[in-house]
């Protein structure tokens, strides 16, 4: 019997290879997993419950239970930048942080995300560190999850125009703030299974 185990997961989509990177809640520690009929229906944002199990140092997903069906797009080369992304940029840059932050609104005023700019280059890969898990997103969503319930949607922009890469977690999935972040980067929303999957 091949051992397993369970936990409660963020789904990224595997940037090295096939198949789904989990990202264990509580440990923050990334697992890849094999592409396999129980990854089928899980998109790159869900939070799953999960069962995995090893074989030789390969991992599988083989029990699954959608919680929460937000959405990750990881885009390199974004471009153009919108304009309060390039604003963070240039504020955190002045401030010489390694992470800024700003809210973002709607034409109403109304909060509508939350905009995070990490500063890349040197020795770290901001952008394949948060692709692979190495950094999580977690804590992020956690924080939005205090003021807007999910699902959300969330954005990793990498633009040759700043030397930052931009986490934009748009508050509401399927609004038009996201619908519009996607037209602009070219990251059609996936297609999505109906019913959840079962284990």
């Amino acid at each position: 019997m091949r051992p397993t185990s369970q936990g409660r997961f963020r789904v990224l989509e595997n940037p090295h290879g096939e198949g789904l990177v989990l990202v264990e809640v509580e440990t923050m520690e990334p697992t890849a997993v094999e592409p396999t009929g129980r990854t089928e229906g899980v998109r790159p944002g869900y939070l799953i419950d999960g069962t995995v199990a090893w074989d030789e140092g390969r991992a599988e997903l083989v029990e699954v239970s959608v919680r929460e069906r937000s959405l990750i797009e990881f885009v390199d080369g974004a471009e153009p930048l919108f304009e309060v992304a390039r604003e963070l940029c240039e504020e955190t840059r002045r401030a010489g942080e390694a992470v800024g932050s700003r809210t973002t609104v709607s034409t109403d005023g109304v909060a509508n995300g939350a905009l995070y700019a990490f500063a890349d280059g040197g020795a770290r890969d901001v952008f394949d560190e948060l692709s692979t898990g190495a950094l999580p997103i977690e804590p992020l969503l956690d924080r939005l999850g205090e003021h807007a319930e999910g699902p959300h949607e969330v954005f990793v922009l990498r633009s040759p125009e700043v030397a930052f890469v931009l986490v934009y977690l748009v508050a509401r999935k399927g609004s038009t703030l996201a619908d519009t972040v996607r037209e602009t980067y070219g990251c059609p929303r996936p297609t999505e299974p109906e019913t959840e999957s079962g284990s």
